[in-house]
């Protein structure tokens, strides 16, 4: 159970040993349920529709983000060795889970439902730089799932102040109709998100899938980068719908205001984040995420 054990069974009898490439097959299928990577995503949309938006808020960040790490720490140190292997595994479920989580998002009319298949999408492009099996990948899935909690958790803010007149809890993304003329602060906070989890210039969200496409061509898989950035463009469009239903619709009926100080303060400091402004984090981020990633090794 210990990963220098681990490492060491894989360097002695490598995966010419049938028990230890099913424990390597089996650990990564388990890993892949914690993160909702495709072909063990399907819990993830029932889920983050049925529950409450505090809970989905929670599921999309701190489990996904905790399962990521793990799996980066156990590829990247007890399955070094077989390094061969495993990339072959997390390959497959980075492309699989890129344009699964795009094209699937393309029908959905509920945002926490389309925010699922986001979910999957993004967790596609951090497995692309856990791929790589360099520092540089390592460094880069840090960095990317660092940016991703502040999307995403910005993302459901902003879906709890979707109430109606009665201050029920609204999900349908039609209900955006024409929210920049009458919630025209919401409707830009919400567009930086949508913009940033979308990966577009000059929005912060560019900059980690940046990296993890630069750390996958220095690994050399050049095809993995070309496909993921295929996979970008594909995810963009439903981000943008969201986005064209919120200016270019006819207005509906307006949100109810939601008096939540501390609520607002955490959406205006996420978007703040995820704005051009975040550059500035690169250079004290990357130092983090250069060090943590350098301890593995």
């Amino acid at each position: 159970m210990n990963f220098n054990g681990i490492a060491a069974a894989f360097a002695r009898d490598g995966t010419s040993s049938l028990g230890l490439l099913f424990g390597l097959v089996f650990v990564l299928a388990g890993v892949a349920f914690k993160v909702s990577a495709v072909p063990f995503h399907m819990w993830t949309p029932d889920v983050y529709e049925g529950a409450p938006t505090p809970v989905t808020a929670f599921f999309a960040s701190a489990p996904k983000v905790a399962a990521v790490l793990l799996g980066t720490r156990v590829c990247l140190d007890a399955l070094a060795p077989a390094t061969d292997a495993w990339r072959q595994i997390v390959i497959f479920a980075a492309l699989a889970s890129i344009f699964l989580g795009a094209v699937a998002a393309f029908g959905q009319t509920n945002i926490k439902r389309l925010l699922a298949y986001s979910s999957i999408n993004n967790v596609g492009f951090a497995l692309v730089g856990l791929a790589a099996g360099t520092p540089q990948g390592a460094s880069s899935v840090l960095f990317y799932m660092a940016v991703y909690v502040v999307m995403t958790l910005g993302a459901f803010l902003c879906v709890l102040w979707m109430r109606d007149e009665n201050g029920d809890p609204i999900e349908d993304i039609a209900s955006l109709s024409g929210l920049s003329q009458t919630r025209p602060a919401f409707a830009a906070a919400f567009a930086i998100f949508m913009f940033s989890l979308a990966g577009i210039p000059p929005l912060f969200g560019f900059w980690p899938k940046l990296l993890v496409f630069q750390a996958a061509v220095s690994s050399g898989l050049v095809a993995l980068a070309v496909a993921a950035i295929v996979g970008t463009v594909v995810g963009a469009y439903y981000y943008l719908r969201i986005i064209k239903v919120m200016y270019m619709d006819e207005a509906g009926k307006p949100f109810s205001r939601v008096t939540q100080p501390i609520q607002g303060a955490l959406i205006f400091l996420a978007a703040i984040a995820v704005s051009p402004l975040g550059y500035l984090l690169i250079g004290p981020l990357g130092a983090i995420t250069d060090r943590a990633a350098g301890s593995i090794f």
